[in-house]
């Protein structure tokens, strides 16, 4: 046992000090599953579909989107929402390309038939 003195103005007294610490076994830790590859593929690609690459980002993001949920319910690895995520962002940007083109064809008619009935008169 190990003692000290601690001197005080008017007081000694031994202070004990604590016993060590028992040695520790090492600790365990739980290993996440793996994350799949094309679920990481298709969220950057999602991103990306807005910012470089337009609709052929979002068409490659949809595609390995759902070829990455096919190998993660086989193969139990991590990433679903990873693979949802890009999914989402493929097929919103699918949509609104959509919606741009149908806009822009109607805008062309509407000032082509202006046009051919200005023309006429």
């Amino acid at each position: 046992m190990d003692s000290r003195l601690m001197v005080s103005a008017s007081t000694i007294r031994a202070v004990q000090q604590p016993p060590p610490y028992p040695p520790q076994q090492p600790g365990y830790y739980a290993v996440g599953r793996p994350t799949n590859t094309l679920a990481i593929v298709s969220l950057v690609l999602g991103i990306a579909s807005y910012v470089v690459v337009p609709i052929i980002g979002a068409i490659a993001a949809v595609v390995t989107g759902h070829m990455a949920r096919g190998q993660i319910k086989q193969t139990g690895e991590g990433g679903s929402g990873l693979a949802l995520a890009g999914l989402i962002l493929g097929y919103v940007h699918l949509a609104l390309a959509v919606i741009g083109i149908v806009i822009a064809v109607i805008v062309v008619i509407i000032i082509g038939a202006a046009a051919v009935h200005s023309g006429s008169q």
